[in-house]
């Protein structure tokens, strides 16, 4: 099967998920293509077996260019087996990572008319000296909030790589349905 991963990143962690993702799809012998939504706006679904599309969170929303893609695509992304997921800094909290509890998730499946067969929600890595200066205080602000860490020199990856692992081999499972059309 040719499997698109599609995916939105704003600091890198939701690449290296899509990077962790394609690993394991791989080992089923299928193609992949993993591809930015920032770098390639030209994108055919019809090119396509199977797609799961990624995305990270920043200051609470999902990236514009994600929602674009689904809305313009969701009649044929519903041909096609597919999945989301999003990642978040919420979701390192085990309360706040389910499709259902996760509220950035929920927000975004009110925004698009596209239902995906799979939802998963990844914590994501807070990663203070990466950051510019002005994301660093709001990202910190948040934290403090939120009762997260707040040492500016805090690197921390919140993934639950087990998690990661059991929804690549879900979606590495679904088939092309034989009454859906490309």
């Amino acid at each position: 099967m040719r499997t698109l991963i599609l995916y939105s990143s704003t600091d890198g962690h939701t690449i290296k998920i899509c990077q962790f993702l394609q690993k394991i799809i791989e080992r089923q012998g299928d193609e992949i293509s993993l591809i930015s939504v920032e770098r390639e706006s030209d994108i055919d679904l019809q090119d396509y077996d199977r797609v799961i599309i990624g995305a990270s969170i920043r200051y609470g929303k999902h990236s514009p260019l994600i929602v674009d893609f689904i809305n313009n695509n969701a009649a044929m992304l519903d041909t096609l087996p597919n999945a989301f997921f999003s990642v978040n800094l919420v979701a390192r909290k085990p309360e706040k990572r389910a499709p259902d509890t996760n509220p950035y998730l929920k927000i975004l499946l009110k925004q698009i008319s596209w239902k995906p067969m799979q939802l998963a929600v990844f914590a994501g890595k807070l990663d203070y000296p990466r950051y510019k200066f002005r994301d660093r205080l709001m990202i910190r602000l948040i934290m403090w909030m939120t009762g997260g860490p707040t040492d500016r020199n805090a690197v921390v990856e919140f993934t639950d790589w087990k998690q990661v692992e059991g929804f690549g081999r879900l979606v590495s499972q679904m088939k092309q349905s034989p009454t859906a059309s490309t």
